[in-house]
């Protein structure tokens, strides 16, 4: 039987620190499902639309993935895609209380459905969507923390031209 996981999240935009944890997530899994949550009460940078793009992009060359978007529950969505995990990435001890409240929550919401926790590489402990948002928006190099792709999309953003231009 074909492990599937779940790996959700806004992705707003991707990191290289997502794409570690879905490369290092493929060798507990057979297959894993990004589920990028389009959820209404945020006010996201990029659409749903562009997310999923950028993702598809930047997971180009990298087999046994998928991209799709999903509302509402996770472990709905889960029992949907008939996954047997939740995948999560934590950064640091600041991730870990958020955490354990959700994978308490969907095992009370569906006790057949695992979270499996995955530590995020050292080089990208301290990488998230927001930070790199924000130092986009200054015109901060973030070369080397997001795929190419997200780089060039968030400088369009943003309006700020590429380095040594």
């Amino acid at each position: 039987m074909e492990k599937l996981a779940i790996y959700p999240g806004s992705f707003d935009p991707v990191t290289n620190g997502h794409i570690d944890i879905i490369k290092r997530g493929l060798k507990l899994f057979d297959r894993i499902v990004v589920g990028i949550l389009n959820n209404p009460t945020k006010n996201p940078l990029f659409s749903v639309e562009e997310r999923r793009e950028m993702l598809e992009l930047s997971l180009q060359g990298i087999g046994r993935v998928e991209v799709d978007t999903f509302e509402g529950l996770l472990v709905d969505y889960a029992i949907k895609r008939e996954a047997h995990a939740i995948l999560r990435g934590m950064r640091a001890v600041s991730d870990f209380e958020y955490e354990f409240q959700l994978a308490l929550m969907n095992r009370r919401l569906n006790r057949d459905i695992q979270t499996v926790f995955l530590m995020t590489g050292l080089r990208w402990i301290f990488t998230s969507s927001s930070i790199i948002k924000e130092a986009a928006r200054f015109g901060g190099n973030i070369n080397g923390m997001v795929p190419a792709v997200v780089n060039q999309r968030l400088r369009e953003k943003f309006g700020h031209r590429p380095p040594n231009t």
